[in-house]
């Protein structure tokens, strides 16, 4: 049974870091693509970032030179260093994957991703 699920949420200052962890069961990880989004109070789920299995990443462009996203193989884990946050990277951050996509989806479209976590909130105040 596939299961994701996000850790390392919290509330930090503009300018500081976290570090999101999202365990995933039933796959390996890093034999498929796999990423991270987040949903705004108010606004639609975007996404941020994204892995291929061949281990290339994409990034959205406001995060950009911030975040980092990763994978432990030994860990089965995906993770997303976030730093330099703004209290508008506010929001709910999930991660997703799809056991039938190595490459990520043009556009970041969700509707590629077949499994989801239940997310972490982050909170970054001015």
């Amino acid at each position: 049974q596939v299961h994701l699920v996000e850790s390392g949420g919290g509330s930090v200052q503009d300018g500081g870091s976290l570090r999101l962890s999202c365990v995933v069961s039933g796959f390996t990880i890093s034999s498929v693509c796999a990423g991270w989004y987040r949903q705004a109070p108010g606004k639609e789920r975007e996404g941020v970032a994204t892995i291929d299995a061949d281990g290339s990443p994409v990034y959205t462009e406001n995060v950009k030179g911030r975040f980092t996203i990763s994978r432990d193989v030994a860990k089965n884990t995906l993770y997303l260093q976030m730093n330099s946050l703004d209290p508008e990277d506010t929001g709910m951050y999930y991660c997703a994957a799809d056991t039938t996509r190595v490459v990520s989806p043009r556009m970041f479209a969700e509707a590629d991703f077949e499994y989801w976590g239940q997310g972490t909130q982050v909170t970054v105040s001015s």
